[in-house]
């Protein structure tokens, strides 16, 4: 077994033996009274009250030199006097990648912006990481941790990742030159997933054009995002990857490129994100656990995450589940959110297909003020991409809305399984949907109810409301037909 697995095991030993445990007698109920326990568990790292101000060891804040050695000389001091803050304050700080290592906590101070070099051979050598959940070797992320504990990256400052469609979104690598063989994409690398090729032999950067993600803890512990703004990101933006004790609070993310992800654990366990706003060019919150058959190798599901109090603006889900989701997804709870945006698509979304897997459960979401979604309120994809005969048929089991208000939907509920797929609970209850414009999409959706709810059409006169076309409604549940569909002209 490879290095990196092995640790993933030991990051999570007490959720393995916890599921062996389980296994071995009845399951667990995890509802609303487990949150508790697993905040519990969740606690932000503390460092020494020692200063290593970047500015001590050369680096500039003109944002024209380039500071990279700068920085990593005051972690690596940071790191052997056993710990503290790596200030960078007064200006603009030009970099490329940045390394963290144990018991430092990278400080950008407010009015500060740490902006990164778009030039990928600032980001070399290559470093382990994953691309969609499939693990492999490639530039790496702009701020990057391999197997530390303790740290941070806290402040009011601003990080800048100099994405644009002239660099990073628009797939530019140094290897993009005339005449140069083509590049290594993403289904060159999930046929080396599939072929269980060794994740050091996986060599993309210069060779490749997939993008590095901002920001990525990866098989570490006792991890703090905190405060900081990002913007111009060139792929997610906050991806732990097999971390767990995960704390993002106060974070700011306004990006809008291409997978433009804002917060992404990635099979990681006992993660708090709360008081964040995000807005974004992809999903919001999107949790995840590995793609396909690299997924199922890793086989470490993301579970224990706790969302709350955060704004959700632009994005295609304000919290979402996979789609890469092969070692599953469970005990997800989200509440005391707002989203409200015209290119916000859906509010929960849980997505997969049978060539993933996966499973969900145990998902709970409450207390969620909902404006305007371009899509649906809740959406149940096991056919992402359109796949629909893979051999891992995927579920979900307890889904559970409580509480939910919005104001402007085309639907409330987007459900399509498959035949062979498991789609048990899922419950919408004491909620209210107004300006709903047509029906639910349904098909293979399993069990689906709704316990008092009230769903107004946006044209329809009160008087009209009647039963929910292909929903099953238990007593107290009200509902409005579908709005009319618009005549011709």
């Amino acid at each position: 077994m490879k290095t990196s697995v092995l640790f993933a095991l030991s990051l999570l030993a007490p959720a393995l033996s916890f599921g062996a445990a389980a296994a071995a007698s009845a399951a667990p109920v995890v509802n609303w009274d487990s949150v508790p326990g697993i905040l519990a568990r969740i606690k932000a790292p503390t460092f020494p009250a020692k200063d290593f101000p970047v500015t001590d060891y050369g680096a500039k804040g003109d944002g024209t030199t380039d500071c990279t050695d700068a920085i990593a000389k005051a972690i690596a001091a940071c790191n052997t006097a056993g710990g503290g803050r790596v200030v960078v304050s007064g200006g603009v700080f030009l970099t490329g990648a940045v390394h963290l290592k144990s018991n430092v906590n990278l400080y950008i101070a407010e009015g500060t912006t740490l902006k990164f070099s778009p030039d990928p051979q600032k980001f070399l050598p290559l470093v382990r990481a994953r691309y969609e959940g499939t693990e492999f070797m490639n530039y790496s992320p702009l701020i990057y941790a391999y197997q530390q504990e303790n740290i941070a990256i806290t402040g009011k400052g601003t990080l800048d990742g100099s994405a644009s469609r002239a660099t990073w979104w628009g797939g530019l690598t140094a290897g993009r030159l005339a005449g140069a063989p083509a590049l290594l994409g993403s289904t060159q690398l999930i046929a080396m997933g599939d072929q269980n090729v060794p994740v050091e032999q996986r060599l993309f950067g210069d060779q490749g054009s997939l993008r590095p993600n901002f920001i990525v803890p990866y098989l570490c512990r006792n991890v703090l995002i905190e405060d900081v703004s990002l913007i111009n990101s060139p792929m997610w933006e906050l991806n732990p990857v097999l971390c767990t004790n995960v704390t993002v609070r106060g974070v700011n993310i306004n990006s809008h490129g291409p997978n433009n992800d804002g917060c992404d654990p990635d099979s990681c366990r006992d993660v708090l994100i709360e008081n964040c706003i995000f807005d974004t060019g992809d999903d919001c919150i999107a949790i995840k656990s590995g793609k396909n058959a690299d997924g199922r190798r890793v086989n470490v599901p993301s579970e224990n995450i706790i969302i709350r109090n955060c704004v959700m603006k632009d994005g295609h889900g304000g919290v979402v589940l996979g789609s890469e989701n092969a070692g599953g997804v469970r005990n997800v709870f989200a509440e005391n959110c707002n989203m409200d945006s015209p290119n916000l698509q859906r509010a929960l979304r849980l997505k997969t297909n049978s060539l993933r897997g996966g499973f969900h459960e145990n998902v709970y979401f409450r207390n969620i003020t909902v404006g305007r979604v371009s899509d649906s309120i809740l959406t149940i994809d096991l056919v992402y991409e359109n796949n629909t005969d893979g051999p891992y048929p995927p579920s979900v089991r307890n889904v559970i809305m409580e509480n939910v208000t919005a104001t402007s939907a085309p639907r409330v509920l987007s459900v399509v399984g498959t035949a062979k797929s498991t789609i048990e609970n899922v419950r919408i209850i004491n909620s209210k949907f107004t300006g709903v414009e047509g029906a639910d999409r349904l098909l293979n959706s399993g069990s689906v109810t709704y316990q008092n709810v009230t769903i107004e059409a946006a044209r329809a006169p009160a008087a009209a409301r009647g039963a929910r076309a292909g929903v099953p409604a238990v007593p107290g549940a009200t509902a409005a037909p579908a709005a009319p569909a618009a005549q011709p002209k």
